[in-house]
Order: structure tokens, then sequence, then C-alpha cells
């Protein structure tokens, strides 16, 4: 009897499982039905995302639904601030998990880089408005080129910029202010346990991040303008003069409304030791200040508008009296800022 052995020519005993039948099809699902919800927390994948108008009045519309990315996202990145759409368990109970599904557009987008060199940005926050940038006049000591770099990064983004000064018991406000005011630069003075109506004001209506480095007073702040937030409060190392990191995540808070003033977003933020700048093109910072934008017409091909550019039309602009000196500086030392690649 011949043996009956395996045909190792005969290829079609070989041949994979058939693929299903179903036609392939390029149509996705709409997601008509999707909520819309703003992202206000972000942590190891998981988004807390709340259901409300930005604009709306808190309350019983506010829903707070815990959120994971879907898989048709990728890496494209969710941050704070972001206008997400969510489907699933959108009931906020316990234990339910939603899904985003989109990404809304982004009004504007405030970055950073750890450092100059380095190449990856690191999105703070999404849709904001406005940049706070908080600084003390004192314990610890005030780090101007670290505020120059802030402010670069919001002219950039398209943010308006906000100086708040935390201290004033300790130093007068107004040798730091002598440095900004040339610029233009908006600024508010607070002092721990006084009232902080003023700084609401600023904020009222618009979303508002809040940057600082560490010790700065920006979670009293924070505590004062939202009771019942619960930040933080570190002391500053007395050696170093440097603050302790009490903040570890990115925040966004709802402000209270009060009378004749709107409510509010804040964006709380870890305290920050450098603002790295590499994702900023010095030759656009010239478009935040149009009064200085409109004197370079003339301005060679290429110039940057630092002071060791040859034939800038600024400084013609300074000698025939069109522009001060002292605003020309200021924006000059805000382009060296992201130039000399340092903070301190």
């Amino acid at each position: 009897m011949e043996a009956r052995g395996r045909d190792y020519d005969d290829h079609r005993r070989f041949d994979r499982p058939r693929r299903s039948t179903r036609p392939r099809t390029k149509d996705r699902p709409s997601y008509h039905d999707a909520l819309e919800a703003m992202v206000v927390t972000v942590d190891r994948g998981r988004f807390g995302c709340l259901v409300t108008d930005p604009e709306g009045a808190p309350g019983d519309a506010d829903r707070a639904v815990t959120a994971m990315k879907s898989r048709p996202l990728g890496r494209k990145g969710v941050v704070v601030g972001d206008r997400v759409r969510l489907v699933g368990d959108v009931s906020g109970s316990d234990g339910t998990l939603a899904r985003i599904v989109e990404v809304v557009e982004r009004r504007t987008v405030l970055r950073r880089t750890a450092d100059d060199d380095d190449p990856v940005e690191r999105v703070i926050v999404a849709n904001a408005d406005q940049l706070v940038v908080v600084a003390a006049l004192a314990d610890p000591e005030p780090r101007p080129r670290l505020i120059d770099r802030a402010l670069v990064a919001a002219y950039d983004a398209g943010l308006e910029p906000l100086l708040c000064l935390t201290k004033p018991d300790l130093r007068d406000p107004e040798t730091l202010l002598s440095i900004y005011r040339p610029l233009g630069v908006p600024f508010v003075v607070t002092q721990r346990g006084q009232e902080v109506s003023e700084v609401r004001q600023r904020l009222a209506g618009r979303i508002s991040v809040l940057v600082g480095h560490s010790g700065v007073g920006k979670s009293t702040l924070v505590n004062a303008l939202v009771p019942g937030a619960s930040r933080a409060i570190g002391a500053v190392n007395a050696t170093t003069g440097r603050g302790r990191h009490t903040s570890t995540s990115v925040l966004m808070l709802r402000l209270p409304p009060t009378a004749g003033s709107a409510s509010g977003w804040i964006v709380d933020t870890p305290g920050i030791r450098s603002f790295g700048l590499a994702h900023v093109d010095p030759r656009h910072l010239i478009g935040a200040f149009p009064d200085l934008a409109r004197l370079t017409g003339d301005c060679p091909r290429g110039c940057r508008h630092g002071w060791q550019e040859p034939e800038c039309a600024l400084d013609g602009a300074i000698e025939s009296g069109q522009t001060e000196r002292e605003r020309v500086d200021s924006f000059r030392r805000l382009l060296a800022s992201r130039e000399r690649g340092d903070s301190d």
C-alpha cells in the first residue's frame, strides 16, 4: 500500500483563509448625536470633561464626564481647554467612560518647549484668551527674562498678556513695572489676604492661563479667586530662593460670577523653571506690535529688527521721532530673550 504523504508542491492546500466577503467602506460614523464638552483636566489618558457652555452660568447644566480618546484620533493630542465631542456613556455617573471622537478646531494654542533647542512642542492649553504671568516682587526674586519669554509665547499665540505682581509689601512694584511699561503690558498688583476684585475684573468673561515659577503665590491667588479650589501652597527655599512645586497638573476652573461681572475660566499650571521658545519665529513677533510693524516697511529682506540688524528701519524711526527708543528697546529685549536661550 502506497504511503500517503504530503504533497508539498500542491500550493492550493496552503491557501490562506479568505477574508470576509463583506465589502469595505470609506464611510465613517457621523456622530451627529455627539455631545460637545470642554476638557478641564488630563490625567494618564483620562480626560475630565465638562458638559457646559463657556459663557453659561454654573449650576445643574454643568456635568462632569470622564472620557478617553477614541482610536481614530490616533496620536492627536487632547489638552486642557479643548472643545471636544463625546459619544458613549455621557451621564457622568461613577464608573462610566465616554469616548472623545473629535477635537473641535482650536482658536488659540499656547505652546512651549523644554529648551530652545528642543524640537518637540508641548501644548499647554487650547482656546485661551489671556496669559497671566504671575511674578513675585521678592521672595523669590523676580526673573524678568522668564517673564519676557512668557510674553513672547503669549504674543506668538495671539493671547493678550497680563502681568500680575504679588507680594508688594516686600518691594515697590515700580522697579519691575518700569521694564514693561514701554511695551504697554497691562498689570495688576495683588497681596495675600486682600481683596482680589481687580484681578477678577481682568479675568471676567475670558479663559485665562496662569503661569509663573514656583513660590510666586500663584496657588494662593487661585484659592482666593475660586474658594474651595484647595490648590496646595508651598514655601520658598531659603537657600536657593526657589519655590517648591505644589501644582502638579494643569487644571481648568470656573470663576464664580459676581455682581456686575461676567464669569470666566482660569487655567492653573504647574510652576515653570524655563520657557522654551524653539517654536517661535522671531520674525513674526513684530506682528504683535502694529505700531512698530508699520515702521518696518523699508527693512531689508530677512531683517529680524534686533539691535544688531543692519539698516533696520526701526533705527531710522527712532531718529526721526516716529517712535520712542524705550519702546523699540523693550521690543528688542523680547527678541533677545528668544535668541539668548536663557530664562534666569
